[in-house]
């Protein structure tokens, strides 16, 4: 499936119905003013070019993922994109398991 949602464009493939992966290409993201991102599901986020901000809610402290970088996002956690660039693609491969 593609979809493209603004400046995301995302691609995903539904390997089981307990694991899927997306690959995400962004450019001058960021979640939306106070909305927040939050999964039933585990989350491993990796940068595979590019570069992005994510933030966890209750948390001041940025995270910057650079390509080959990663991040780890347990079920039920909140967290937004703050900024990804907007001179250059943000590649993201995120695998969610259920």
């Amino acid at each position: 499936m593609n979809l493209c949602v603004g400046i995301f464009i995302l691609k995903d493939r539904a390997l089981s119905p307990n694991f899927k992966i997306e690959r995400i290409i962004s450019r001058g993201h960021a979640t939306p003013e106070a909305q927040w991102l939050k999964q039933a599901h585990d989350e491993w986020v990796m940068v595979e070019k590019g570069e992005g901000r994510l933030r966890f809610k209750g948390s001041a402290r940025l995270i910057t993922l650079k390509a080959g970088e990663y991040v780890f996002i347990p079920a039920n956690t909140s967290h937004r994109v703050e900024w990804t660039s907007p001179r250059k693609e943000t590649a993201w491969l995120a695998v969610h398991g259920r």
